[in-house]
């Protein structure tokens, strides 16, 4: 069974107050955001942790900001080898 993450949904409900170009690109992060999920779920199922740490965070110089992030990946032993 797959977890329902609802990014591309909550996305548009908080975008609602957005000007069209804003609007546009939250569209874009939900769905790269949604396909990076669906990457970290088959990576998991294949037997590697993934855990997302903020690496930076990008100013845009008026007030907004955004988290920029790099995968930590610990790759498990597999299920013979623990004791």
């Amino acid at each position: 069974m797959t977890p329902q993450t609802r990014v591309k949904e909550r996305a548009e409900e908080q975008a609602s107050a957005m000007n069209t170009d804003q609007q546009a690109m939250i569209r874009m992060v939900a769905n790269d955001l949604h396909r990076l999920n669906q990457s970290i779920m088959k990576a998991v199922d294949a037997g590697v942790s993934v855990e997302l740490v903020r690496s930076a965070r990008h100013h845009g110089g008026n007030g907004n900001w955004g988290d920029l992030l790099i995968p930590v990946i610990l790759a498990n032993a597999p299920r013979s080898e623990v004791a």
